[in-house]
């Protein structure tokens, strides 16, 4: 049996570095904005306050244990969408630090996703 305790403590703080990365999506979305791709359509500020919005509900999920599985997965897969549609440029030119973060977070979303 894996030990209750420091595996709670790792969700937890996950969940808080999620719902920092969702206010800092609020707090910053006219700085970020340049991140998102030419081809997404409507104001790119939006697309930052969709996804601060998810990684507050995900985060929010996984500290109530309401829904976290599908809110692990779902995060999982914002995550990976996100690396390959904003920092798959950049780590294709030798700067792969955001890709693979957001990488390490998926998979880290899936663990806690498959955590009974």
């Amino acid at each position: 049996m894996k030990p209750f305790i420091p595996s709670k403590i790792a969700e937890v703080l996950f969940a808080l570095v999620i719902a920092w990365f969702g206010y800092n999506h609020f707090k910053n979305a006219g700085a970020m904005s340049g991140w998102v791709p030419d081809y997404m359509p409507g104001d790119a500020k939006i697309w930052i306050y969709v996804v601060g919005a998810c990684f507050v509900l995900a985060a929010i999920a996984i500290l109530t244990d309401i829904q976290k599985v599908m809110a692990c997965y779902l995060l999982a897969a914002l995550l990976m969408v996100l690396a390959f549609a904003v920092h798959w440029k950049a780590a294709a030119n030798g700067n792969a630090v955001d890709f693979l973060k957001n990488t390490a977070m998926a998979m880290a979303a899936i663990l806690i996703g498959n955590k009974k």
